[in-house]
């Protein structure tokens, strides 16, 4: 009797806990977002943010956008996907998986070539550029160069400067963006490309040239609501688009779509 009266106390309390839990479970809806890689440290600050105002829960996978989008197209639960370039967006966009209203040219970033807080400056990429000589034995940090955005965008630049040529077997080739400013950084690398909010990203490095824009097609990230979004993520994808997180955005480095 004694252990009979024992288990149903015990069985109250959890139900009772239970029942107690359960609206604040409830209330918490939750948005998953897939973000390109380079978008991190804006997002981690503005996350928080709209959680705060909104009592919606965010959680943002971070990885090179070719590897997100593909992701998506096998299924994965994504509620909003932004995107370093148009392209992987289009691919999503013509499988009728993404609410194509929503869609919108979030930001613009620029294209930079970084190296150790000594390096020497020298303003401009150009096609007198002596990039062999300043990586001499080292390697050049770069996103895969036919998948991530990142690295599409250097190589098409490199190209364009004639440049690509003599460095090609010099190429370090990483999963994403932050991946290749993680071995300038950390001085596996002698110098590295990436964008221009990624090197602000990390003190550790610093920008030696910029890519002249007509070298690579503009760098715009697209975002949109997938199909099968919960209703938050529309209230996600407007608070992005707020002088708040625009705000937030500018000061990582990123610029609006044609400025």
């Amino acid at each position: 009797m004694i252990l009979s009266l024992a288990r149903r106390c015990v069985i109250a309390a959890l139900v009772l806990g239970v029942l107690t839990l359960a609206p604040i479970r409830a209330g918490a809806a939750e948005v998953l977002v897939f973000a390109a890689a380079s978008l991190k440290t804006a997002l981690d600050e503005i996350a928080p943010a709209f959680e705060q105002q909104t009592g919606y829960e965010v959680t943002v996978s971070y990885a090179a956008s070719s590897v997100l989008a593909r992701q998506i197209q096998l299924g994965a639960p994504a509620d909003l996907f932004i995107s370093a370039n148009v392209n992987w967006m289009d691919v999503l966009q013509d499988q009728g998986m993404i609410d194509v209203v929503s869609r919108v040219d979030l930001l613009g970033n620029g294209l930079v070539l970084i190296g150790g807080t000594e390096q020497t400056q020298i303003g401009k990429m150009q096609s007198s550029t002596d990039l062999s000589g300043a990586l001499g034995s080292g390697y050049l940090a770069m996103a895969l160069v036919d998948a991530v955005p990142a690295g599409v965008y250097g190589k098409t630049a490199l190209q364009s400067l004639g440049l690509w040529g003599g460095i090609e077997d010099q190429v370090a080739q990483t999963d994403n963006v932050r991946a290749a400013l993680a071995l300038v950084a950390a001085g596996a690398a002698p110098l590295g490309i990436v964008y221009q909010s990624d090197a602000q990203a990390d003190e550790r490095v610093r920008i030696i040239a910029s890519f002249p824009p007509d070298t690579h097609p503009p760098i715009i990230y697209p975002a949109a609501v997938t199909v099968t979004a919960k209703p938050e993520a529309h209230a996600l994808l407007d608070y992005l688009r707020s002088d708040a997180a625009r705000n937030v955005f500018m000061e990582q480095g990123f610029a609006l779509p044609g400025s």
